[in-house]
């Protein structure tokens, strides 16, 4: 990074402690006469630069006058080298004590004027680097400004380490948000640890930065903040791109990316897509335990787009989600404790292999969805808490800045500086890694002050409400940065409320997201088809509801991991009776999910039904669909139905053109709960469907149902059919429809419809045979 031809760079913060004179301006000082040695330094001003608080370093160390000072702690000589120095030989540096080290230029000589280098010996070896403190600061007033009014976009290019050249001279700028810090220093490899080498200086807005010559892409590093609570904390940095490998923290500076992008065209499509008239299925994943090689640690991301990227085309699906990918020191929580806003988890690999990852999704026709997690962040010492030796990232207030459930700190949606970390967070990963989307998780426990709170634990809003003001406009914002910032791109809600106008545009009064989670949907369908064949007649309503307000809010249905998880047990396991018969369930299930209103969601293992809930700790059980039992052949059908179920969604509009539409379902039949039938229509320009599902355990020989139009319907589905594993029960692959009103609708059909099964017609024409 160069600073702009005319960009004024930004100033120390000019601070002035009591009893201590202030610390000297950057830049050149009035030459002393040769023979009158410079002041030392002032013993307050020493003091507070050697245990870390000195706000100005910079005003102490580097050229002034005729007067260089370094600090190199544990050096047992240091020297400057370099052509311009006078003489041309090496100038030894006398040691002040502490690992302070200075040199006298003779004649007068502009300290500040000099190209120098400072070698330093230690035990081990020497050293030899630039002097990052003989630099104005490697930030603009300008970037200052923005940070400091919660308006950076990119703030990944403003904070954390950055390489860069400034004035000539190459190195790694540091730098981070502390503004209750007393001091602080960075610390890493290139400092061989000692905490105290490299001081930063404060800049406006609590900025602390430094340039540190030596370090160099790879290095791990940490920053010691001086704390406004008297503690000295060791903190990953909230700006790494780049960290260890769990349990280790510690931060690593970013080699820059190397990978070239080929999804130009994908990403130019995306932009002029309307998402909401387009056929989404997405596969959930967790990374980490698709495979058993990648739960082993024995894989990258690499590796699993070799694997990962054909299967979930061969099936169909148009995007990829994945539970969280950002860094988190746990594996336990499946990604859902962030510690690395803009970090990939390094457990897979770099940030190439991730990006060579979703370039591989993108070339194969798949988006990718990442699960972003701005409700809440663990209290992990080394992480966000308590950064500066205060509530800095999280809330003060322990009913709003704490999570009865997670154990979580919540972030302070009403500052500034915290929207922007998140918002620019969220950008990060759509720009550095052509993320199409991000579902955003938890966003019911964001919405209301009272969420998993009993009484008295919680404080009303100044309105007298419930409602978080703060994270509403918080999320509003969010929601519009990413649409202004890359078209095309969703935002998904995890939402399990009733808060309305959630995908409503922000300009009209909602939250503006493209998306929101059908909790309801979710919850209802699980629970019915838990229930056995002979009880669902006394619970139709469980499948019919979410259809009654299915054109509310621009919904996915989501099957998703904490559904398969906690003992509540998979979509094989909560179905009753026999193998067939548990087939069955599933089979209708997933069709009648695939011709509801929304996109479908399903979590990996579910396509070909597991039978075991999911483990992070392992693989999934793909010897389920690879054996010759009969087993076996009913978990492969499934696996079959879904990339039927896909395949259909693709190509017929009438289940994705209009969705939201009035005009786009309409109902067949909801009150046949003596039959446990649910019958309806969808619609759109290009054709229509007639959706059946018989959710009773009976096989219905002679079933009359009311169709729009007479003529010819073709049987495009059945969840019966024998290639699935079903019965091969049907209507030969077609009905006739005849003028007989029924359902008040102006034709009729009778057709055979199995037990547990949902059946799918088209209209052909009015007369297809002549």
């Amino acid at each position: 990074m160069t600073v702009p031809p005319g960009e004024r760079q930004a100033r120390p913060r000019d601070h002035h402690r009591a009893g201590s004179p202030a610390p000297a301006p950057l830049g050149p000082a009035p030459v002393p006469p040769a023979t009158v040695p410079p002041a030392p330094v002032d013993p307050a001003e020493r003091e507070h630069l050697l245990r870390g608080h000195h706000p100005d370093p910079h005003a102490i160390l580097g050229p002034h006058g005729s007067t260089i000072r370094v600090l190199r702690p544990y050096a047992l000589a240091v020297e400057l080298t370099g052509p311009a120095l006078p003489g041309g030989s090496p100038l030894p540096l006398e040691p002040e004590g502490d690992g302070i080290f200075v040199a006298r230029l003779p004649d007068g000589t502009q300290a500040a004027r000099l190209d120098y280098r400072v070698t330093a010996r230690y035990a081990n070896g020497e050293h030899t680097t630039a002097d990052g403190y003989r630099l104005a600061p490697s930030l603009s007033v300008a970037a200052l400004a923005a940070l400091g009014e919660g308006r950076c976009a990119r703030l990944w290019e403003v904070l954390g380490a950055r390489s860069v050249t400034l004035e000539g001279m190459t190195g790694v700028a540091f730098s981070v948000w502390a503004p209750h810090a007393a001091g602080v220093t960075v610390t890493g490899d290139f400092a061989q640890w000692s905490g105290r080498t490299f001081p930063m200086r404060q800049l406006d807005g609590g900025v602390w930065e430094v340039l540190v010559p030596s370090a160099q892409p790879g290095e791990l590093y940490k920053f010691h903040i001086h704390g406004h609570d008297g503690q000295v904390h060791e903190k990953a940095d909230p700006l790494a791109r780049d960290t260890e490998v769990p349990p280790r923290t510690a931060s690593r500076i970013a080699a820059p990316a190397t990978h070239e992008w080929s999804d130009s065209a994908w990403l130019a499509a995306r932009a002029r897509t309307d998402w909401t008239r387009e056929p989404i299925s997405i596969y959930e994943v967790h990374a980490a335990s698709w495979s058993r090689e990648l739960a082993e640690g024995a894989a990258t991301f690499r590796d699993l787009a070799d694997v990962l990227v054909p299967y979930a085309r061969a099936r169909g699906f148009t995007h990829i989600e994945f539970l969280p990918l950002a860094g988190h020191p746990f594996g336990g929580s499946w990604g859902y404790q962030v510690t690395s806003y803009y970090a990939p988890t390094a457990r897979h690999g770099t940030a190439d292999d991730l990006r060579y990852l979703i370039d591989a999704c993108h070339a194969a026709g798949i988006g990718v969805i990442l699960d972003w997690v701005p409700a809440h962040f663990p209290r992990d010492e080394w992480a966000l808490a308590r950064f500066d030796g205060t509530t800095l990232y999280e809330h003060p207030d322990p009913q709003r800045g704490e999570h009865p459930d997670w154990g979580t700190y919540i972030f302070d949606w009403s500052k500034p500086q915290v929207r922007n970390f998140l918002i620019s967070s969220a950008l990060y990963w759509i720009d550095e890694f052509h993320i199409d989307g991000l579902r955003v998780d938890a966003v019911a426990s964001m919405l209301y002050l009272d969420y998993s709170r009993p009484p008295g634990g919680w404080t009303p809003n100044e309105l007298g409400g419930r409602e978080n003001l703060e994270a509403v406009e918080f999320l509003s914002e969010l929601t519009s940065s990413v649409q202004h910032h890359a078209p095309g791109c969703l935002t998904i809600a995890e939402d399990s409320t009733s808060w309305p106008g959630v995908t409503r545009s922000v300009r009209l009064g909602g939250l503006g997201f493209t998306f929101k989670w059908n909790m309801r949907w979710m919850n209802d369908a699980l629970r019915y088809h838990a229930r056995s064949p002979e009880h669902r007649a006394y619970h139709h309503n469980e499948v019919t509801f979410s259809l009654m307000s299915s054109l509310t809010e621009q919904y996915v249905l989501p099957l998703g991991h904490d559904e398969v998880v906690h003992g509540k047990g998979t979509l094989w396991s909560r179905a009753t009776g026999p193998a067939s018969q548990r087939a069955a369930t599933v089979r209708s299930l997933l069709a009648s999910m695939w011709a509801h209103p929304g996109k479908k969601l399903l979590f990996m293992g579910q396509e070909f039904a597991q039978t075991a809930e999911w483990s992070e700790m392992r693989g999934l059980d793909w010897f389920e669909i690879s054996t010759g039992s009969a087993d076996s052949s009913l978990h492969r059908g499934i696996q079959l139905l879904v990339g039927d179920l896909n395949h259909l969604y693709r190509h017929l509009p009438a289940l994705s053109r209009s969705e939201g539409a009035p005009e786009s379902f309409a109902w067949i039949d909801a009150a046949d709960s003596r039959n446990s039938v649910v019958s309806f229509l969808r619609a759109s320009e290009e054709n229509l469907l007639a959706c059946i599902t018989n959710h009773g355990g009976t096989d219905l020989a002679h079933y009359r149902v009311g169709l729009p139009r007479p003529g010819q319907w073709n049987e495009v589905l059945n969840t019966a059919a024998r290639e699935y594993g079903g019965s091969g029960k049907g209507n030969l692959g077609r009905t006739e429809a005849f003028p007989t009103p029924w359902h008040g609708h102006q034709a009729c059909a009778v057709i055979t419809i199995p037990a547990l099964t949902t059946m799918w017609f088209a209209w052909a024409g009015p007369d297809t045979d002549g």
